[in-house]
């Protein structure tokens, strides 16, 4: 389908990802290697049938059900080679993955060594043209004092590799402004700010995460559509949204947004966001989870009336975003 939507020049264009939950990329077929190392036979069909939900929550749960088998370091090394191997055939070169390290220490894992077997599992991919960067990333509903720790996991680890703390999970939870000290402790440590918002919650969260917590990439935040002084604010600031089309559509976030009992792809306000002066990052969230692909994102983008000049554009922002120094950035 992808190919009949989308060009070859985009299609074939370098390119960064920067909204990628690796327990979310976890293929079907490597799901099943991953439960049988745990003594767990399941088939591929199976998973997939995990892998099918009808609003967040469920999609919630079945994140909750795949990361359950990761338990060791030589399993999260597993599941970050088959994602290597998946981005290199949508042409990425530079991805800030995130991993769920407030899921690691819930399940009372050690998250340097699962980070060390992450690193050493991907330094083969660097002389292949993929280089890593890493977000650590806590779940919102475990609460402020948990979310800490994460912060203070990526402290110990001493890794340059990694560039940002990140809180998503349940955004309706607890109030963005009780995060604030988590957040300046992260910027003390030198980590950038991200947070998801506005993905089923409501402008009021965008407006709060970036005035509150001096968030610097906003995740999803679809919801701006519905508040166009924030809109205004958003493209004023040059603040980016990461926005995984199928993902908002396939958890039911869209729809909400819009208002509506169901929502397509061709609905979806990216179009509008980008038009309006709002730079965008195009991504796959949880790519296995949503059956989709980064140029298949691109393809969904196309289907939304974006035009070649504007997808090439996005490309180009994936790279302007990101956060690597200046003089690395296309050198990926």
């Amino acid at each position: 389908m992808t190919p009949h939507v989308l060009s070859d020049r985009i299609a074939s264009l370098p390119k960064a990802e920067l909204h990628l939950h690796l327990e979310g990329s976890i293929q079907p077929a490597t799901v099943c290697a991953l439960t049988a190392r745990h003594g767990v036979v399941m088939s591929e069909q199976e998973v997939r049938q995990r892998y099918a939900y009808r609003d967040f929550q469920e999609f919630i749960e079945a994140f909750k059900w795949v990361t359950s088998f990761l338990r060791e370091p030589q399993d999260y090394a597993l599941i970050v080679r088959d994602l290597a191997e998946h981005l290199l055939t949508q042409h990425v070169i530079y991805t800030e993955v995130t991993v769920s390290v407030g899921v690691m220490l819930l399940r009372k894992q050690q998250p340097e060594k699962n980070f060390e077997a992450l690193l050493r599992a991907t330094e083969p991919f660097e002389s292949r043209g993929l280089r890593f960067r890493w977000v650590f990333d806590a779940a919102r509903q475990f609460g402020v004092e948990a979310a800490m720790e994460v912060v203070e996991s990526a402290r110990r680890c001493h890794s340059k590799a990694i560039v940002a703390f990140g809180i998503g999970g349940d955004e309706l939870s607890i109030a963005t402004k009780e995060f604030r000290r988590v957040y300046d402790r992260a910027g003390e440590i030198g980590l950038h700010r991200l947070m998801h918002a506005g993905e089923v919650g409501g402008p009021e969260n965008i407006r709060e995460a970036i005035e509150l917590l001096g968030i610097e990439r906003i995740g999803h935040g679809i919801a701006a559509i519905n508040d166009p002084q924030l809109m205004d604010l958003l493209a004023a600031r040059k603040l980016p949204l990461e926005i995984c089309p199928a993902s908002n559509m396939k958890t039911g976030a869209l729809a909400k947004q819009l208002r509506r009992r169901n929502a397509g792809i061709e609905d979806h306000p990216m179009s509008k966001l980008l038009r309006h002066g709002i730079p965008i990052v195009l991504s796959t969230d949880d790519p296995a989870m949503f059956d989709t692909k980064l140029n298949e994102e691109y393809a969904n983008a196309a289907r939304m009336g974006l035009r070649e000049d504007e997808l090439a554009r996005i490309v180009e922002m994936g790279f302007e975003y990101a956060f690597l120094p200046a003089t690395e950035i296309r050198h990926a």
